[in-house]
Formats: C-alpha cells, structure tokens, sequence
C-alpha cells in the first residue's frame, strides 16, 4: 500500500526521520557523523534556505524539524540524504547504503502540536538511555543552544526554551517523561502525513491535546 502524500507547504514544519539500514548503528562515531551532518545541514540552510528547529542525532537514526520557506522540502531532502549517505560511506569504506528507506516526513499545523514533537524531539536519549538529562546529550542543537557543547547550525529563534531566557522549569518540562501510553501515542502521531493526536478507545478523549507546561 502506498504511502500517503504529506502536504507541501512554505509555511508550516515538518518532522522529518530517517533510519540506518536494517536498524543497524551508523558506521561511524557519533562525533563524526554529528560534524558531516552539520556540515550538510548548514550547507542546505544556505542552497535551499531551510530553517531549522531542532536537530537530534541517535546512533542509527536522527531527527529533524525544519520548515521550507520556498516549499521546495522535497529538493533539500534529495540532496541531504544522497550528499550524506555519501559521505558516511566514505569516510567509512561502508559498500552498502547508509540508509534502510526513505525517509519518513510529517507536516506540523498548529502550535500545541510543533510543542509535542518538540519535546519529543529533545528527549529522543532520555528513551534510549543515551543521557540522563536533555541537555547532557552532545548530539542535539539543544546542548548547542545552551553553550554546553559547540553548535555551528544556524538554529531558528527558540522561543520555547529561550522566553526570554533559558530557565529550569523549561528543561525540567523537557525532562518529564510521559507515560508510556502517551510516548506511543506520540510515535504513532507521527507516522501520519500530518501530525494528528486520535482519542484514546478506552477514554475517547485525546491525552496529548493540552500539553504540561504552556
């Protein structure tokens, strides 16, 4: 069954989430994959004037928000991903391809829900028990944002964690794990063309529609 297609817009982000082959870990250290995508990313900021939220490096998959002024999403992802796939399997004599599929894409069109995958975003290696806190981890525009490790990207305006400045009560937001039911039905909300959050069978209401801290 085919994939339903995610809207094209200028206007609002995406998230956008691609995947090592056969779920396998990337080639490479985290630190060098962290620079070659970084590199790319910056590059794509400047060829195609993408404007970037977040970014999260995992060591077999990574995620991203951006949004396309230019509506032109598809022609920045063809290149992101054949440049550094490229790249990677340079630089690490790899034969096969750097990734399993194509990559997964999600439009995002209302504020409450661009909060949620946000937080999501951030907390990618709290899950994976890669960090004990958000900030801890090396490989995300966040540690970068908070002068906690050197972030060379040219991150959009963050008025989530800078508002006006950088505070406790919004890394402890972001460090607040939800339930598990509420983490699956995040995932699951992403997996659709547009991010939509579907009410619960056993309640009938939708958890995720107020978040827990604007």
């Amino acid at each position: 069954m085919p994939r339903k297609k995610v809207p094209v817009s200028s206007e609002y982000p995406y998230h956008i989430t691609a995947r090592c082959i056969n779920r396998q870990w990337f080639s490479l250290s985290l630190p060098c994959l962290w620079d070659i995508m970084c590199d790319y990313l910056y590059l794509c900021h400047l060829l195609y004037s993408i404007k970037i939220h977040s970014f999260v490096l995992m060591p077999n998959h990574f995620h991203l928000m951006i949004t396309a002024p230019q509506g032109n999403l598809s022609e920045f992802l063809l290149y992101f991903m054949r440049e550094s796939s490229r790249s990677i399997s340079r630089r690490s004599k790899r034969i096969n391809q750097t990734f399993g599929s194509r990559n997964h894409k999600c439009i995002i069109q209302n504020y409450n829900y661009f909060i949620n995958c946000y937080k999501y975003v951030y907390q990618n290696p709290l899950r994976a028990g890669l960090s004990k806190t958000v900030e801890d981890f090396k490989f995300s525009t966040l540690s970068g944002l908070l002068g906690l490790s050197p972030l060379l990207l040219p991150v959009e305006e963050d008025t989530i964690l800078f508002n006006p400045f950088p505070d406790q009560e919004t890394l402890n937001w972001l460090n607040q794990r939800r339930e598990k039911h509420l983490e699956e039905e995040m995932r699951i909300s992403l997996k659709r063309p547009i991010m939509e959050f579907h009410p619960s069978r056993k309640t009938k209401k939708i958890s995720l529609l107020a978040h827990d801290k604007f």
